[in-house]
């Protein structure tokens, strides 16, 4: 059962199953092991034309629809969800944002090397106490002359000390809550910037994680992101995409997981018979396949929308909330089909279910989505 979709969407989900079966699978599970970034995965992610993908063409981008992204975004979690982070990152939340908000002729000056996948880029936003409360940056950024002076400690950010670029929301006026905070595009290598030691994740092991530190770090005005006071409206438009890339990460992961379910249950026997012929194990496939399903059609949906006018913040949020669920609740699953072997590292299974996990907290927690969607329903 699929979702139907034009066939040059379906042409670009083909595509991108051979690519991340050929060049990404043999390594996901030594990488996750190991804990290490997946260099010899962005090249390939590089080489074949996936990091830019969504960007402008006049800049050496794809030029290509959210629908498309989503497509691969999935295909890759479906080996690696360590790799399909990066991709994600780099080029929703950064690689967007960059297009959308900066200005020329900085634009002009980073955008062909982000496009074609050379430099890649972080976002920068979360902090030791601005988690879900985004607007509770304290990050500052001080105007002297021509430029803005940072000072600030960002954490868990996704691709630090790895990206070339950072975006960075900072506060200019602490006494103006949300309204105060101002995106700043920052350079690797500046003076006063450095990085935390990168984090041992239960999941996406292979993805860096790490603090972004910022100690008397110098931008120039015309790397400012917007005006002064426009960060947080420019932080919620970058995580509202990327809640559709999560989305299409968690339904990557449940389908590999009901796909590894299904073969298990075909071949391992109990009772003189395979398992697959239990109704135990009937049912629970079954409902990991109807809840895969409905994942795919919200996520879909969701990225459909992405390019239409208007807001589509709940649509978004209930993508997000119910295929990360759905990965979470159905990767547990596929570990007891599993059975012991489930529990062993030599089973596949037992790392889709610690990747799940994260897909319910970054981008906007569970609990994050559940607010996004109630707003919106008793508006």
């Amino acid at each position: 059962m699929r979702y139907a979709i034009a066939e040059e969407h379906e042409q670009v989900r083909q595509t991108a199953r051979q690519f991340a079966e050929r060049e990404l699978a043999p390594r996901a599970a030594e990488i996750d092991h190991e804990g290490r970034f997946p260099w010899e995965n962005v090249e390939s992610l590089r080489k074949y034309g996936y990091l830019g993908m969504n960007l402008p063409e006049q800049f050496g981008g794809g030029g290509m629809d959210m629908l498309s992204h989503t497509l691969v975004v999935e295909e890759v979690s479906r080996v690696c969800a360590s790799t399909a982070v990066v991709l994600g990152v780099h080029n929703v939340l950064f690689g967007e944002t960059l297009s959308r908000w900066c200005r020329d002729p900085v634009r002009g000056e980073v955008m062909p090397g982000v496009a074609t996948g050379e430099r890649l880029g972080a976002f920068a936003l979360t902090e030791p106490q601005a988690g879900s409360d985004a607007g509770a940056v304290v990050t500052t950024a001080v105007r002297e002359g021509d430029d803005y002076v940072l000072n600030g400690r960002k954490t868990f950010i996704t691709n630090a000390g790895i990206a070339h670029w950072y975006i960075v929301c900072a506060t200019v006026d602490r006494a103006r809550g949300a309204r105060g905070i101002t995106a700043f595009l920052v350079e690797e290598g500046q003076p006063g910037l450095s990085f935390g030691k990168p984090e041992e994740k239960m999941g996406i092991r292979g993805s860096q994680t790490a603090d972004v530190i910022l100690e008397g770090v110098r931008v120039p005005v015309a790397r400012r992101m917007g005006e002064e006071g426009e960060g947080f409206k420019l932080a919620m438009a970058a995580l509202d995409h990327g809640r559709i890339g999560i989305a299409a990460q968690a339904l990557g992961i449940a389908q590999a997981a009901l796909d590894a379910s299904v073969a298990y249950a075909k071949q391992r026997v109990q009772f003189g018979k395979p398992i697959a012929e239990l109704q135990a194990i009937q049912w629970m496939i079954a409902e990991m396949t109807a809840d895969v399903e409905a994942a795919r059609l919200l996520t879909y949906r969701a990225a459909e929308l992405a390019g239409q006018p208007g807001r589509h913040s709940a649509d978004f949020a209930m993508a997000k909330l119910f295929a990360s669920t759905t990965a979470m609740k159905h990767t547990v699953n596929a570990v007891q089909i599993h059975g012991g072997y489930g529990y062993m590292r030599e089973y596949k299974v037992e790392r889709f279910m610690r990747d799940a996990k994260i897909t319910e907290i970054y981008e906007g927690t569970s609990e994050i989505m559940k607010l996004v969607i109630a707003q919106s329903a008793l508006r």
